[in-house]
């Protein structure tokens, strides 16, 4: 059977440098960093004392005090980034069939905010079982893409996706799939985290995974840097409005970009250390540019929003992966890592990343990776991995690769929408 085309229709985001995905683009090609200082809860305690934490807006504005007893922040922010890609795309009940939207939704860990706290509840409370009749509802995974599926009353496929820091761009691909397959003709695809908590701070810095470069919060973030040590936890949401492409032309509506092919992978390797010759990376790539069936090759790719997480494993091992991939179109591709400016969104991070992907290929302009100060000779200095300020080139198609913990790999591909 022929595969349908899928264009991108509209976008939402809601990040530690921008609360919109207008606001978040002129964040990253500002080179903008969103470390600071933990708000949330009480660090003393804690090795690490930042976060890349949502500033500035105002929930309280957008859900009245019924709807939000019922839903982890989790949901919050992607009912937020949602409402903001469906105003975007000018999806209405009019001009949709409701029985053909789905949505698709990715995070690694759901409601980790609703279980702290009722857990401390239930012990402050000497054993007693006082749970809120919402624990469940609000702490699942998976009730993200129920929330948004009955906000808008959107019935078509509806599932999450869970796969740690893969978790939406598995999301986006999948939606990719079924939309190709005409199972639909638009879906809601994204992911949402909130772990910026005691919890999540807590048993990442057990993990040791965490920077504690506590008097920089800002410059924390360092991928690459042969001083980096470790990564940053970010929040927020992102949402992309997937459509086949003949729908999206009937109805009139602007395409920010094509998506072209999705590739998944497993290192097989260990539950959260990379391959360290970047195996599960290199094949994710290469499965990636075959799924876009000879639309594209190696050579077509301009610009990689890399995983790149500031963890000293890691940025070699995806590095190594990249040039192993592409051979000499490595050094002529720009590379960033856009999590030196938003932290790492966890499951969160592949849509909020392919947002600035999408954003790339339409502006022709690459986000920096910020930060930067001292090379790492195990960083193979030939690569273009724009460092400290946007640059400007002709971007004709873009990749974006996230990596998760046990060895999950995912990378999308979007490029310029031609007839």
């Amino acid at each position: 059977m022929k595969l349908r085309r899928v264009v991108v229709t509209g976008l939402g985001a809601l990040t530690p440098i921008g609360n919109s995905a207008e606001e978040y683009w002129q964040g990253l090609i500002a080179g903008k960093s969103g470390g600071a200082p933990i708000t949330y809860f009480d660090t003393t305690n804690f090795k690490t004392k930042f976060a890349c934490e949502v500033k500035g807006f105002d929930l309280g504005a957008f859900f009245d005090r019924k709807e939000a007893r019922r839903l982890d922040l989790f949901s919050k922010y992607a009912l937020v980034v949602s409402d903001e890609a469906v105003k975007d795309a000018g999806i209405s009940a009019e001009n949709v069939n409701v029985d053909r939207v789905g949505v698709i939704w990715g995070s690694g860990i759901g409601g980790i905010e609703t279980f702290q706290e009722e857990v401390r509840g239930y012990v402050q409370g000497n054993g007693t079982p006082r749970f809120n009749p919402f624990f469940i509802p609000r702490m699942i995974a998976d009730i993200a893409s129920g929330n948004i599926s009955m906000r808008y009353g959107f019935r078509g496929p509806n599932f999450s996706t869970v796969s740690a820091c893969a978790s939406s761009t598995n999301a986006l691909i999948d939606a990719l799939t079924y939309i190709r397959l005409g199972k639909a003709d638009i879906i809601i695809g994204g992911g949402s985290e909130a772990a910026v908590n005691e919890t999540g701070i807590g048993g990442f810095n057990a993990l040791q995974a965490l920077s504690t470069r506590n008097d920089s919060p800002e410059s924390a973030s360092r991928p690459f840097d042969k001083e980096r040590d470790g990564f940053v936890m970010g929040e927020g949401a992102g949402a992309i409005i997937l459509e086949e492409l003949e729908h999206a032309k009937a109805r009139g509506a602007k395409i920010y970009a094509e998506v072209v092919g999705g590739g998944m992978s497993a290192d097989a390797h260990h539950i959260t250390a990379p391959h360290p010759e970047g195996l599960g990376a290199t094949n994710v790539m290469k499965n990636a540019i075959d799924d876009t069936y000879g639309v594209l090759t190696y050579d077509d790719i301009d610009y990689i929003n890399v995983h790149g997480t500031s963890t000293p494993l890691g940025d070699i091992a995806e590095t190594k992966a990249i040039t192993q991939v592409f051979g000499d179109q490595a050094y002529k591709m720009n590379i960033s890592s856009t999590k030196s400016m938003t932290g790492h969104l966890l499951g969160a991070a592949g849509a909020v990343e392919s947002i600035a992907t999408i954003l790339a290929v339409k502006n022709d302009i690459v986000p920096p990776t910020i930060n930067h100060s001292t090379p790492d000779e195990e960083i193979d200095s030939n690569l273009k991995l724009t460092f400290n300020k946007a640059e400007k080139r002709t971007v004709r198609a873009a990749l974006s690769n996230t990596f998760g913990f046990g060895g999950h790999n995912a990378s999308v591909i979007f490029k310029k929408f031609e007839e």
